[in-house]
């Protein structure tokens, strides 16, 4: 008995860790990778729990017909009954062990399905992480841009891939020159040419 209580602290632990899951699949910013996992993981909390519930009343049923063929076949080892009966409750106790450990070996692939959602909620995690740094970079670059616009009054074109090329601004915003340089142009000479224009 105290063996079926451990199974079934076990099983609403993986619940309970689904339910969490879910919770924190639900709250992240990658909404279509999410609305998957966190449907996919509905289902499989749903089927694992409906399949947990089911397993655990046949398991306790089985563990009842189990105490109770071992009682019989107790008492009819003192009562020392005849062998063709002794052999039929053998054989009865021997298929309610055999759908005991089916019944584990159930619950197993149930706890690796859960294992596969967690891995898949790290997975999840890492990208949000890997999200959240790219704006990070993103934001630093636009100040360090922002700045380098307001001491300088340059705006680099970032549009032109082929050339290096810049606009001078007024105190507005308005465009007032544009540069352009051949990508080959040492730096140096980009930088006196800009300069001299400051």
């Amino acid at each position: 008995m105290e063996a079926d209580t451990g199974c079934r602290l076990e099983v609403d632990d993986v619940l309970s860790f689904a339910d969490d899951l879910v919770v924190v699949l639900r709250r992240s910013d990658d909404a279509d990778a999410n609305a998957q996992v966190i449907a996919g993981a509905g289902l499989l909390r749903t089927a694992c729990r409906s399949e947990s519930d089911h397993l655990h009343l046949q398991l306790k049923d089985y563990q009842q017909k189990i105490c109770s063929c071992k009682d019989k076949t107790d008492k009819a080892k003192a009562e020392t009954i005849a062998a063709d009966e002794l052999s039929v409750l053998q054989n009865k106790m021997e298929e309610n062990l055999q759908e005991d450990k089916q019944l584990r070996e159930e619950l197993r692939a149930t706890h690796n399905d859960l294992e596969n959602l967690d891995h898949q909620r790290a997975s999840i995690q890492d990208r949000k992480n890997a999200i959240k740094k790219k704006d990070e970079n993103m934001r630093k670059a636009t100040y360090k841009l922002s700045m380098c616009v307001s001491v300088t009054n340059i705006i680099p074109n970032l549009e032109d891939r082929d050339k290096i090329s810049s606009y001078t601004v007024d105190k507005n915003g308005k465009k007032i020159q544009k540069f352009e340089f051949e990508k080959t142009t040492p730096p140096v000479e980009i930088c006196n040419t800009l300069w001299k224009t400051i």
